[in-house]
């Protein structure tokens, strides 16, 4: 299964970009969208006037604004630790993607 990614700022780094692309995603980041240093809410309605799913490490945030619009294709959080063995790595975000079902 392919997505159509927007990868949110905080995730865009170009090893993540080329991991999600080489797994066949259709992915473009905020940069490339234009948006960079835009709010919150203007990158997750870019993300659903272009129907894509956003990834994003802004977990807080992006939860508060899925509960005032829940009408979008997803919102990917990437949560991270303060114990850096339970984030997850570049390597690891494609495969779960990936999964069917």
């Amino acid at each position: 299964m392919s997505l159509r990614l927007l990868l949110d700022e905080d995730s865009q780094a170009k090893y993540l970009l080329n991991l999600l692309r080489l797994a066949g995603h259709d992915v473009i980041t905020v940069n490339e969208a234009g948006l960079e240093g835009q709010v919150d809410s203007e990158v997750l309605n870019y993300a659903i006037q272009d129907r894509r799913s956003l990834l994003t490490r802004n977990c807080n945030d992006f939860r508060e604004l899925h509960e005032i619009n829940p009408n979008h294709s997803g919102v990917l959080a990437v949560y991270q630790d303060a114990d850096l063995a339970k984030n997850m790595s570049y390597q690891a975000i494609a495969p779960v993607i990936n999964l069917d079902g």
